[in-house]
């Protein structure tokens, strides 16, 4: 049964999920919370070490969700289910690129699709520094969690990314910033 609630799960997450990974994340949360998966703070811990590894951050989350609920068969499962929708969604396109591409219907969806991307990913990270900094516990039993370093480290990395593009055109690489909260989460919370 855990291999058709994988294979399902993350089928929805592949046909649904536009946008790229971050915009894919909260059509995971609703999944792995749905099926009982994982829980708030291990989606979160799971979403930093899918960032920190090499790969794609879907590919890695499913990998691991499928490996954690059903061993190797579990994440071939949900790895191959979640990339399954867009390989055969790329495989369509390429066959009729050129008409597609000029055409003005599909321009406007495209358009019109961005904005709600871009949308869905800051409402995603404002929930997620929310849930790390400020809120604990469920919908029933909310709680303050007021943990002040990480507010303060959330702080200081906001203002890291942003000052690093006014000094540096392109401002700092994510492999940079990631290195840089690492050594920084060891000193604030230890080893």
């Amino acid at each position: 049964m855990i291999y058709i609630d994988l294979f399902l799960g993350f089928l929805k997450v592949g046909l649904f999920s536009f946008g790229g990974a971050y915009a894919a994340i909260p059509l995971i949360r609703d999944v792995v919370l749905y099926y009982g998966w994982i829980d708030d703070e291990k989606l979160s811990y799971m979403i930093a070490v899918s960032e920190s590894t090499p790969g794609p951050l879907m590919v890695n989350m499913a990998t691991y969700i499928g490996s954690t609920m059903a061993g190797l068969p579990g994440a071939v499962i949900a790895t191959f289910t979640v990339v399954l929708p867009a390989f055969i969604i790329i495989v369509l396109i390429l066959a009729v690129m050129k008409n597609l591409m000029d055409n003005p219907y599909v321009q406007a969806v495209l358009n019109g699709l961005k904005p709600c991307i871009m949308g869905i990913i800051l409402a995603m990270g404002v929930n997620m520094i929310l849930q790390s900094t400020v809120i604990s516990g469920t919908a029933e039993s909310l709680s303050l969690n007021g943990d002040t370093r990480a507010i303060l480290l959330c702080f200081i990395f906001v203002i890291v990314y942003f000052g690093s593009r006014k000094v540096v055109k392109k401002g700092i690489s994510a492999i940079t910033l990631i290195g840089l909260s690492a050594i920084a989460g060891i000193i604030a919370y230890g080893v």
